[in-house]
């Protein structure tokens, strides 16, 4: 957010935001009448929150932080509602600039605004109820549309629910439940109390079957919802056709039912449990001699638990055409003014969804009532059902007289017994979360996140080949790709939450495994609440630096660092050891740490391991892992084909990384062992990381390393191999500092005899030529290279080096692109 300088600054601005939302005034105080950037960010933070906060739900976190252009802040805001807090944070911006300008500012307005539209798309108290329950009970949640559709849980335990209904919930019941005459013949079927009735087909046919029912009567919609177009109490051939044709705005199918005296309930069974009980009141107002019921129901209606539609506790009271004849049956219209103490009815029926209100009854239900309700719900297979009950007194046994089930109701409102009018609220969404996931489930999947800067997606592909071979499903997103399974969802680079939310949505994955890029968390964050492992593999000479305000490696661990922050209290970190920025990420950690190292006696893993720590290290061509002054060999590396007998020191490191998390995970020790040996450093299990061909005589290696950790690393593992001719492909992205790309050249110049400079797909603005022109100018300082080639296009590139070395040399290829390099190493020159 660009925050404009105060150019005519005074403390007068600072008292005219004060008058307006005092609740800011903790960041006012202190704040100078010349006003810099971050302060009145700050301003505009505090009341953005406290805007939200009146309409929503509570919020309280936010942050300022400077960015390299001068007077442009990024202000970190909580929000409850993703668009609700963006037009809180445009709200804040335009009263100030307002004030400074000596503009009017129409705050009630501007809240009157903000409230609508967080009654539009915030999560209704149902909805709301469940999705609290959930997170306090640490269930993952994850709203799926704008409606009420929510996902709970990840992968292959989630659930979902929509308002009232949820995975459990029978569409076969809930059709039932829809037809209304056929859920009354159900519950006669079973002996349960229910009113005479019968469809009708016309107002004549409706009078005939209320002659036959015996009169008073109810018409109603046989599939209608919510209380709407239901008429009751009904005498006179007048009213019941009246009613039938209120009831055909509704629907196109009539019923006629007897109508049952005494007092409105509703009933909801939760599974096999009754939850809670209320007795409903219809809408109504009070006369007062001087205003008319117009104005009377206007002033009800300006009630804040009352809201349009569900948003709030209560339904505003509108004006229908039932309305009106419930008005005209006690002879009055909107118009008219009603004594003092008169009550007027607005409805007959109680819904909270016409503007009734409920008090809670749950403790008076009498065991037989409660009975009834339970069978009747197990009638039609409902998981939660709202039954609706008339009954004299609800605290003496069910009897022909005294209790009458008149309709059953799938995803019931849940909001009368959360915010009954009168009496004790009832906690029916934990109780609908706590029938979903029973004690002990929490609708989480093992979730391992990596990242770091170099070797993400060899660890990743390592861990997900690992947690496959104990009979996983496992959710892989990388650099590559998203993949369940050996199935490819989506191919490019898929490091980030979009892909991650993929993975954890699919209902087939068991665990998932994500590589983490900084891209994404400095976009959107992370995708998941918490982890159960978080593996950083390096941070080194860090990358992408210049990018989104990130210049240093300390910064950019901590970016990083969001990953460690995510651990879960029973979780771990698994930590490089020789890497003192990853180190000094372990105080984030909420759980526990294991550190790595390719080295035994590593001062870090020394002191942890004196703490009685965990520690995974290398010694005498072993892996050994250690928790305080225990150890044991794991197993040796030269059975792990991807470390190439540990010639590759990284490829050990990454290796280490993920041994160490399904360590953390728990594994047990002979899969993992097993599946250790069978993850080749091949074209199909591991494309671009240190694969090594055999091709026309060369040795050539293709890795996707393109930084300067990335180079240090790959000239480390090529000294170990025994070519004396070394050739060299090779490009650099071109969001890369300049100083970036030409210390990578210089670097190649220490180790191969001849380098292939290319530009390829990552030139990301830079003009054709300028990436190698830099890597040329590193290499001017070259103690090995004697010769520079530079060529448009990667394959080219690839398919002239191959041509031009002689046999016998060791060609390394570095692949912007692994896997368009990978399949035309495969097509053109047969490559396994």
């Amino acid at each position: 957010m660009a925050i404009p300088p105060l150019k005519e600054p005074s403390e007068e601005w600072q008292k005219a935001l004060l008058a307006l939302v005092p609740q800011a005034e903790p960041s006012l105080r202190g704040v100078s009448p010349v006003a810099k950037g971050s302060e009145v960010g700050a301003i505009i933070a505090a009341i953005a929150l406290e805007m939200q906060s009146r309409v929503s739900t509570p919020v309280n976190y936010s942050h300022v932080v400077a960015t390299t252009q001068a007077d442009v802040y990024r202000v970190v805001l909580q929000f409850d509602e993703e668009n609700v807090g963006l037009h809180a944070l445009d709200l804040a911006r335009r009263m100030i600039e307002a004030v400074v300008s000596g503009k009017e500012f129409d705050l009630t307005a501007e809240q009157e605004a903000l409230a609508d539209l967080a009654n539009d798309i915030c999560l209704g108290p149902s909805t709301r109820a469940m999705v609290d329950a959930a997170q306090e009970r640490g269930i993952p949640i994850r709203r799926l549309t704008e409606g009420s559709l929510v996902q709970l849980g990840y992968g292959s335990k989630q659930r979902k629910i929509l308002a009232a209904a949820t995975s459990y919930t029978s569409a076969i019941s809930e059709d039932i439940v829809q037809d209304k005459d056929l859920t009354r013949r159900l519950l006669l079927e079973v002996g349960l109390p229910v009113p005479a009735g019968r469809p009708a087909s016309s107002p004549e046919d409706a009078w005939a079957a209320a002659q036959e029912i015996g009169l008073p009567v109810v018409v109603k919609p046989r599939d209608g919802n919510q209380g709407r177009g239901v008429a009751l109490n009904l005498f006179t051939r007048e009213q019941v056709a009246a009613a039938y044709a209120a009831a055909l705005e509704e629907s196109s199918s009539i019923i006629v039912e007897q109508f049952a005296t005494g007092l409105d309930f509703r009933l909801l069974v939760i599974g096999r449990e009754l939850v809670a009980a209320s007795q409903r009141q219809p809408a109504q107002v009070i006369g007062d001699g001087i205003h008319t019921i117009s104005e009377l129901i206007a002033e009800e209606n300006k009630n804040p638990k009352r809201a349009s539609g569900h948003a709030a506790a209560l339904s505003k009271i509108r004006i229908d055409a039932v309305a009106l004849a419930v008005l005209s049956e006690q002879e009055v219209t909107p118009d008219s003014i009603p004594e003092r103490d008169r009550v007027i009815l607005i409805r007959r029926n109680a819904n909270l969804s016409t503007g009734g209100t409920a008090v809670d009854v749950t403790d008076m239900v009498h065991p037989t009532i409660r009975d009834a309700a339970i069978e009747s719900a197990q009638a039609v297979g409902l998981d939660i059902c709202g039954i609706d009950l008339v009954a004299h007194d609800i605290s003496l046994p069910l009897s022909s007289r005294n209790g009458s089930i008149i309709e059953l109701n799938a995803r019931p409102g849940l909001r009368m017994h959360l915010f009954p009018s009168e009496g004790q609220p009832r906690p029916v969404g934990k109780t609908v979360i706590d029938m979903m996931f029973p004690a002990g489930e929490s609708g989480r999947i093992p979730i391992v996140a990596v990242t770091g800067v170099n070797g993400k997606t060899t660890t990743a592909r390592f861990i997900s080949h690992l947690l496959t071979q104990t009979g996983l499903t496992v959710g892989l997103t990388s650099t590559d790709g998203v993949f369940v399974g050996s199935r490819m969802l989506d191919d490019g680079d898929c490091s980030g939450p979009k892909s991650a939310r993929i993975v954890l949505s699919n209902p087939m994955v068991d665990a998932a495994v994500l590589e983490t890029a900084r891209g994404g968390i400095l976009r959107e964050g992370l995708s998941f609440d918490r982890c159960d492992v978080a593996v950083v593999t390096n941070i080194g000479d860090g990358d992408h630096l210049g990018i989104s305000d990130i210049d240093t490696v300390e910064q950019l661990s901590v970016v990083k660092s969001c990953v460690v922050g995510a651990v879960s209290p029973e979780g771990h970190a698994v930590l490089n050891a020789t890497d003192p920025l990853v180190v000094s990420m372990a105080p984030k950690c909420a759980g526990k740490t294991i550190y790595f190292a390719n080295e035994a006696d590593h001062s870090v893993i020394r002191e942890h391991r004196k703490a009685g720590g965990k520690a995974i290290f290398t010694r005498d061509g072993s892996i050994i892992r250690a928790e305080g002054e225990t150890e044991e060999v794991f197993m040796p590396l030269a059975e792990i084909p991807l470390t190439h007998n540990g010639r590759v020191g990284f490829q050990v490191e990454n290796t280490l990384a993920a041994l160490g998390a399904t360590w953390a995970l728990r594994l047990p020790d002979q899969h993992v062992r097993s599946a250790a040996r069978t993850f080749q450093p091949s074209l199909d299990l591991n494309a671009g990381r240190f694969n090594t061909l055999q091709l026309k005589g060369l040795t050539v290696i293709v890795d996707y390393g393109h930084n300067t950790s990335a180079l240090r690393k790959m000239a480390e593992a090529v000294r170990s191999f025994p070519h004396e001719k070394r050739i060299c492909v090779y490009s650099a992205a071109g969001d890369r500092r300049d100083q970036d790309i030409i210390t990578q050249g210089a670097l190649l110049g220490s180790d191969y005899d001849t380098v292939w400079l290319y530009e390829g797909d990552y030139c990301r603005g830079r003009e054709t030529g300028k990436i190698m022109d830099l890597m040329a100018k590193g290499l001017e300082s070259a103690t090995r290279t004697t010769r520079i080639e530079k060529i448009v296009g990667a394959l080219k590139a690839l398919d002239l080096a191959i041509a031009d070395a002689e046999p016998g040399s060791l060609l390394v290829i570095q692949a912007d692109t692994a896997d368009e390099t990978v399949q035309h190493l495969k097509k053109t020159y047969g490559a396994v």
